[in-house]
């Protein structure tokens, strides 16, 4: 299995350009994917710098044919002269998707902070390796106050899923939109944290949430323990102020582990603010 998560920045390169083909040409270049999770992934914003306010969740459904697309609108707003403009992430999978969620981060207020919602995408696919929770999320960048709360948010929706999991639904004979789903305690959280790799934030993201439930440990860190995690933002920028730093990282549950082949960063390509992160298990 083969998993690619991507802050895409709307598709807009360093230089300028905004083009969600040639994010999955990247995407592709990288690894003949079975998994993409895209954060920032914009429709109607026709006032993000160099957008036409393109539907880009319909756009990377129509270069992705043979992945299923699971999308979710972290802000939903209407649009000037009608319709809605969303932004938010998405989860294309080429294995089928048995469950799909979406679930609303906390957004305390934080004055004088500017921010915006935050959401959690959940799909449960059913991969060689069996049921896997994939999650991606893109916390708040500006407030630590609500990055907090959104860390704790994702430990107790990975606990809550854990606790499904231990119960036998299989025999259940509920119908309709009661029938049961498969429940798995094998995750996988990828996306833009904002947060780096020595922020106590990431050390709670990998802390014990009791008996019952499986831990979430970056994947870096398990398969590279001794290495600092490669950078993935400002890597392309020029400004010697702003060093590059890690802040998108691949966690997985402590089940998967033994699966872990390799992770990678794919530092050369431009294609956003931001470096893909390439994930591999079988």
């Amino acid at each position: 299995m083969k998993l690619i998560t991507w802050n895409v920045q709307w598709c807009r390169g360093c230089d300028g350009r905004v083009d969600a083909a040639r994010i999955v040409a990247h995407a592709r270049a990288l690894a003949d994917f079975d998994v993409l999770c895209l954060q920032e992934v914009a429709a109607g914003w026709r006032d993000l710098p160099g957008s036409r306010g393109e539907n880009q969740f319909e756009q990377f459904a129509r270069l992705l044919p043979g992945h299923e697309a699971i999308p979710v609108a972290a802000v939903d707003l209407p649009a000037p002269g009608g319709g809605r403009r969303a932004f938010g992430n998405l989860i294309l999978s080429r294995y089928p998707v048995a469950q799909a969620l979406r679930i609303q981060l906390p957004w305390p207020s934080d004055p004088p902070q500017p921010s915006m919602p935050r959401v959690l995408l959940e799909a449960t696919v059913e991969s060689p390796l069996g049921p896997i929770r994939v999650m991606t999320t893109h916390l708040e960048y500006y407030s630590a106050l609500q990055r907090h709360a959104q860390v704790d948010a994702i430990r107790a929706r990975h606990a809550e899923a854990c606790g499904h999991a231990l119960v036998d639904r299989a025999r259940s004979a509920a119908s309709g939109p009661f029938r049961p789903a498969p429940q798995t305690m094998s995750a996988i959280l990828t996306g833009d944290f904002n947060l780096r790799p020595d922020d106590p934030l990431h050390a709670r993201l990998q802390a014990p949430l009791g008996e019952g439930s499986t831990a979430l440990l970056d994947a870096w860190q398990v398969l590279h323990p001794h290495a600092p995690h490669a950078p993935t933002s400002r890597v392309h920028e020029r400004d010697p102020r702003k060093p590059p730093y890690a802040c998108d990282f691949v966690f997985v549950s402590e089940d998967l582990v033994p699966r872990l082949r390799a992770i990678t960063v794919d530092a050369a390509t431009q294609a956003s603010d931001h470096q893909p992160v390439m994930v591999e298990l079988d």
